[in-house]
């Protein structure tokens, strides 16, 4: 029982003795913890941001198609069994069953069909933008083109049928037809009418062809061949069942195609190709990259915020020499002045700590909560990108982790120096 008196009597005089030096030291102190309490608020921040940076500008990338590769017919530049380079190649809607029953790797695939300067027309409203024609189901998921509630995309029965049906992205529908419920709606394209089965849900696009998916509307192929007279596809669409494979599934498109155009199977210019999926990977790590060096100076910042914690508990070792030369002649252990210098490192460290990380939080809810339109790339870009902080705790633990380690090394080597003081010589100290 005396023993837990004498400890509880040992950490009031701690907390005393903290108290009292922050009283004859506040301005330094305070100093301290205003650096300490910046160094967390800049890495939380950065970090923060960074993440969220990166988690939009993938989400972007990701408006374009999930795990796609976009396939266009090029130019030979290989003479091959007679004929000369500089044929055009151009795909068919046959390529794409040949390529899915050649290639296992292929999960879907789909041709597209496009036509520019197309005339809408309801009611008395004209707009002038793109239509797509796709020749297969799951055409919306590689192309992350999801209806909205109360619609659906082109079907099975739509391209066997050749419907006229059309599915309409949000800003054209928005343009054409303003707020009102589309689905059922009759739109005519270039004087032929098509009822709306959907719309598209807003979506965030960086990588686009000819444009925003928002601007542009899709029919079925089938349909689309019968108004436009089409027989090429711009470009076939597919997408990968395993995203490690994607360059091997090229080459082995590449290979497939050959034999049916008759190119050198080395021929790199015959197709070209947009890998969706490798442009993702790079951005990946570069943002990687990003959030390391972010990381790494927000790091640093905190460490040279903390080195203000040694030099004053340097200092208060030096001023506090004859206090501690009495405590060890009554009898204080070295382990109570280690304890003392210790707790006040600590303390400082942590509070600004608590201090900087209360204050991001907040900075980033507050970021959060700023009114945006979800919509596609345009004019609020920006906003879209930047307004988006991940806080993590993962972020803020890491952080707790670094300001107890360097809270308990710069407290650590004062405190050693303190306890190591002669008793005689402390006493005599001027």
């Amino acid at each position: 029982m005396a023993e837990k008196i004498n400890s509880v009597v040992k950490n009031l005089l701690l907390v005393r003795l903290f108290v009292r030096e922050l009283k004859k030291e506040r301005r330094k102190i305070f100093l301290t913890i205003a650096g300490i309490a910046w160094g967390t608020l800049t890495i939380i921040l950065l970090l923060s941001f960074g993440q969220g940076l990166s988690t939009q500008m993938l989400r972007g990338q990701k408006g374009l198609g999930d795990n796609i590769v976009i396939l266009y017919g090029g130019q030979t530049s290989i003479e091959y069994k007679g004929m000369p380079q500089g044929r055009r190649i151009r795909l068919l809607e046959d390529d794409c069953d040949l390529l899915k029953n050649s290639i296992p790797e292929i999960d879907r695939i789909a041709g597209e069909y496009d036509n520019w300067g197309i005339t809408y027309k309801y009611g008395e409203t004209v707009v002038n933008e793109r239509v797509r024609g796709v020749s297969s189901i799951g055409y919306e998921d590689m192309r992350s083109q999801f209806p909205q509630p109360g619609g659906r995309f082109i079907n099975e029965n739509d391209l066997e049928l050749r419907r006229r049906v059309i599915f309409m992205g949000n800003d054209l529908k928005k343009n054409l037809m303003g707020d009102i419920d589309a689905v059922g709606k009759t739109v005519f394209l270039n004087n032929i009418p098509f009822t709306v089965i959907g719309v598209m849900q807003k979506k965030m696009q960086m990588g686009m062809y000819g444009g925003p998916d928002a601007n542009a509307a899709v029919i079925p192929a089938s349909t689309f061949k019968g108004v436009f007279s089409n027989i090429y596809v711009n470009r076939i669409i597919y997408q990968v069942n395993q995203i490690d494979k994607s360059e091997y599934v090229n080459q082995q498109v590449r290979r497939v195609l050959a034999r049916k155009y008759h190119y050198h199977p080395d021929d790199n210019n015959a197709l070209n190709y947009w890998d969706v999926i490798k442009n993702s990977q790079q951005t990946k790590k570069a943002f990687t990259g990003i959030t390391i060096f972010l990381g790494v100076i927000g790091a640093m910042t905190l460490i040279i915020a903390s080195i203000g914690v040694a030099n004053i508990m340097y200092v208060t070792v030096k001023k506090r020499t004859r206090e501690i030369g009495i405590k060890r002649a009554i009898g204080a252990k070295k382990s109570l002045i280690k304890a003392q210098f210790i707790i006040e490192a600590l303390l400082i460290d942590l509070t600004g700590g608590f201090i900087g990380g209360a204050v991001a939080y907040t900075i980033i809810r507050f970021v959060q909560n700023i009114p945006q339109e979800d919509a596609d790339f345009g004019k609020n870009m920006a906003m879209q990108i930047l307004s988006n902080p991940e806080f993590s705790w993962t972020i803020a633990i890491s952080t707790c982790t670094i300001l107890g380690i360097v809270g308990l090394l710069s407290g650590f080597f004062p405190a050693r120096k303190a306890a190591a003081i002669d008793p005689i010589k402390a006493l005599h100290y001027e």
